[in-house]
């Protein structure tokens, strides 16, 4: 755009700016209005995924973090001292007289956090390599650099700086190559000294910003029992990383991503983000605004401010209902208000279009008004510079005693509000599982041992991600529970009857802090209170409960491994029958090996009536398994498997398969299982039917005389991010 008409189309913004913000006087103040646009010019990354622009978005030097005079149409570059190199995201200090980025000044290089003064003085270099970053790439090296880095920095209200980083080391559990790598939060000082990892998250999390309150709103991508690909959605927590909680997001397909989110100034409940696809393309799409009074289960939250673009299934656009190219694309909205954002657009629908991205007004009628473009190089982020108010910086708050044991403590009001048809009564206890990233040490330098996009394979179309077992605490008459919890750990509950059986399952995991203290009204929460309780619950009279083993458990804390811990069932009580010599029956129970598996367990998860119930593949389909699911709708009280060994203990909800587990039981009844072994059999259906205990040792049938062939895990190794065997070992 040339001077004259960036100037005009400046000046005409300019005026439909200050008529909207004159709208907004609930949120005005003395600094409100702005005269100038801080954003950045790049490249459009070419990345192949919504996280991925770091590892393969190309290394596209030029640009810079610029500043568009509004009156005038001049624009200014900020950060002249860094040529050559790739300006990232950015934010603007509260007082508006700094900003923060990131910058990567090689295709070898990690991105890094840079600060300026908002003239460009003062420049400073704030995180560096790691010590180990040359051993880093040379270690792990597979298609990308694999060393760190770190990006999308926001100011936090203490002076602090929170960023993400791959300083966590954890590769994307659905990545088979194991190129890609997850991103977690940190957070450090102003002058980048006492860096701190703030989540544990096995796969990836987002553009960071401050909300109202003081708290960190942020993308978090998660699948626990989920479809990989359906639920990045809006979290947010406290600037030391407690008190996470979702915003919107975890029970929608569709957009499988919801990404680059802001809270709309001076309304509490209302956001704006961006729906994008998880791939093939990089993170573009609709505009969405949030409205979280209503039911976030639902897509009834969700206004369309872009209604024409919409993403309908994995992979591609729809404009106007319909899957094609060449319509309006969008990214990085930024709220003025509940009505107009400033966003950055591409108006053909290009979505690899490397320059054709500029600037614009978008209104909530989907009416964009341009207000500046390069024409040679795309430009990203609009934001106000203006001074914003400074939130009050949230106290540290927790349980020192408690922070020097890396422990938290959680508090359960009452389990069965919000958990439907379940009566007063059945619930027993919790049983605390964990989902464990998968660290790069766990890389592979071998070939068979991955599976549908697992590297190191865990388990056959169920899970993706390895859980462990911590063990369980009980619940009290009036549903209260009290109890501690590892911190920095992802984890999650499920609830238990008398029988060790899973009556509902928390198919989302909580990063707990050190010394942090938390409650919940229950399972499924909403918005109202439970009601009809008075005085203190139960669990609270008492000092919290210490997660401990379920019969026959040595440790409640222990690895999921079905070779250990039900193999052993089966060959005791089934394979004279279930076996390879002289079978009377199917299926096959016996522990031979396959490929990767055993029989056994290939012939109860391979059925196309399958004995174990429903098992949540979280490869398939992908964009899929995220609705809430009621109770008893997974686990033992829906399998026909558990129905006939249990002697009458469970009774199934469908008909067709209750009559099954009757027939199936009349024929076993001379089969019965201790106690110990029914729970070892039940953990494991409820586990989703995982098969591995860690990310250690060879899989594949091939390497069945090499010493680390099917190592049995133990908790310790289960949960390491350091290899149990020296490199030339494994």
């Amino acid at each position: 755009m040339r001077r004259t008409r960036t100037a005009a189309a400046a000046a005409l913004v300019l005026g439909l700016l200050g008529a909207a913000i004159g709208a907004e006087a609930a949120w005005a103040n003395p600094a409100a209005g702005f005269d100038k646009i801080l954003f950045v010019k790049r490249i459009q990354y070419q990345s192949n995924h919504y996280y991925t622009d770091y590892i393969n978005g190309g290394f596209f030097p030029g640009g810079n973090i610029c500043i568009l005079d509004l009156k005038t149409g001049k624009v200014t570059e900020v950060v002249k001292d860094l040529k050559g190199g790739v300006f990232g995201r950015f934010d603007l200090a509260f007082d508006a007289d700094r900003i923060v980025f990131a910058w990567k000044g090689d295709a070898e290089e990690g991105n890094r956090i840079y600060e300026c003064k908002i003239d460009g003085t003062g420049l400073r270099q704030l995180t560096f390599p790691p010590a180990d970053e040359e051993e880093l790439k040379n270690k792990y090296r597979v298609g990308y650099h694999h060393g760190t880095d770190d990006m999308d920095p926001c100011y936090l209200p203490d002076g602090g700086i929170c960023f993400i980083s791959t300083r966590c080391q954890y590769g994307i559990l659905c990545d088979e190559p194991d190129i890609f790598t997850t991103t977690v939060l940190y957070r450090m000082d102003a002058d980048g000294g006492n860096m701190e990892k703030l989540t544990n998250s096995p796969v990836s999390e987002a553009t960071p910003v401050v909300m109202n309150d003081g708290r960190i709103l942020y993308t978090r991508w998660e699948y626990v029992d989920k479809g990989t690909v359906s639920t990045k959605c809006l979290w947010a927590m406290r600037p030391n990383g407690s008190g996470s909680v979702e915003i919107y997001g975890n029970d929608i397909a569709l957009p499988p991503t919801f990404t680059q989110g802001r809270q709309i100034p001076g309304q509490n409940n209302l956001f704006v983000t961006l729906g994008a696809p998880h791939c093939p393309q990089n993170a573009i799409g609709t505009v969405i605004r949030l409205d979280t009074t209503f039911d976030k289960r639902t897509r009834r939250p969700m206004t369309y401010m872009t209604p024409d673009v919409d993403i309908r299934d994995e992979g591609g656009f729809w404009f106007d209902g319909k899957s094609q190219w060449g319509r309006r694309l969008f990214k990085d909205p930024y709220p003025l208000s509940e009505k107009d954002f400033l966003v950055s657009m591409n108006p053909n629908g290009n979505w690899n279009d490397k320059t054709n991205w500029g600037l614009y007004l978008l209104n909530e009628s989907g009416e964009t008004t341009p207000i500046y473009s390069d024409g040679k190089i795309g430009c990203f982020m609009p934001m106000p510079l203006r001074p914003r108010t400074k939130p009050h910086m949230l106290p540290d708050v927790g349980d020192q005693a408690l922070a020097e044991k890396g422990l938290a403590a959680c508090t359960v009001l009452d389990v069965y509000h919000g958990m439907e048809n379940v009566a007063r009564g059945q619930a027993k206890y919790l049983r605390i599982n964990e989902q464990v990233p998968r660290p790069w040490a766990a890389r592979r330098r071998w070939e068979g041992d991955s599976y549908d996009q697992q590297h190191a394979v865990v388990s056959k179309n169920a899970a993706l991600g390895l859980r462990v077992q911590h063990g369980i605490v009980p619940i009290e008459e009036d549903g209260s529970a009290y109890f501690v919890v590892p911190a920095d750990r992802n984890i999650f509950f499920q609830v238990l009857d008398e029988n060790f059986l899973e009556i509902q399952r928390e198919r989302t995991y909580v990063n707990y802090r050190p010394g942090e203290t938390r409650s919940c009204v229950g399972c499924h929460e909403g918005g109202e209170v439970p009601r009809g309780r008075a005085g203190v619950p139960l669990a609270l009279r008492r000092a919290p409960s210490v997660p401990g083993p379920q019969p026959g458990e040595k440790s409640g804390a222990r690895p999921l491994y079905y070779p250990a811990d039900v193999q052993p069932v089966w060959d005791k009580h089934c394979i004279k029958c279930h076996g390879l010599e002289n079978p009377k029956a199917g299926p096959d129970l016996s522990g031979t090996m396959t490929a990767l598996f055993s029989r056994s367990y290939e012939s109860l998860l391979g059925s196309k009536n399958p004995l174990l119930g429903p098992i949540i593949g979280e490869n398939h389909p992908k964009t899929e398994n995220v609705a809430y699911l009621p109770p008893k709708s997974l686990g033992s009280h829906t399998s026909v498997l558990v129905a006939m060994l249990s002697g009458g203990k469970v009774q199934l909800q469908n008909p067709a398969d209750a009559e099954r587990a009757r027939k199936l039981a009349e024929v076993h009844k001379d089969v019965r299982l201790t106690q110990e072994e029914m729970v070892r059999v039940t953990t494991w259906v409820d586990a989703n039917g995982q098969y591995y205990g860690s990310y250690w040792g060879r899989r594949n049938i091939q390497y069945k005389d090499h010493p680390n062939f099917r190592p049995v895990p133990t908790f310790e190794t289960a949960t390491s991010t350091v290899s149990p065997l020296p490199e030339d070992q494994r």
